[in-house]
């Protein structure tokens, strides 16, 4: 399966947290900015772009390091990372937002 493919059904398989999510970002709904869902940056697939917004489920406390090296590799590439707990998403995603419009009022998009 290409990355491609692989993007295409995890958009289509979403979390009930990114999809909470994704309908406050889509369109540029978050104050205009413009983000991309599931898209493919190098060997990776980041959950949201513009600057990168993952929402991380139970099974990423047993792959921290993983994630560590994924986040190391996407702020090398100039890329800023967000990281928010699904239940962050699902109970507070007025406070989830406003982080993100903090991140993306403090400085460029990323590449």
């Amino acid at each position: 399966m290409t990355s491609r493919q692989a993007a295409r059904s995890l958009r289509t398989n979403s979390t009930e947290a990114e999809r909470v999510l994704w309908y406050h970002l889509r369109a540029a709904r978050l104050q205009g900015y413009k983000f991309r869902r599931q898209t493919p940056l190098g060997r990776y697939i980041v959950d949201f772009v513009y600057l990168i917004v993952e929402v991380d489920g139970g099974q990423h406390g047993e792959q921290q390091a993983y994630d560590r090296q994924r986040t190391a590799w996407l702020e090398g590439q100039g890329f800023r990372v967000l990281r928010f707990w699904n239940t962050e998403v699902l109970g507070n995603v007025e406070g989830v937002k406003e982080v993100i419009v903090r991140a993306c009022e403090g400085g460029a998009p990323s590449p």
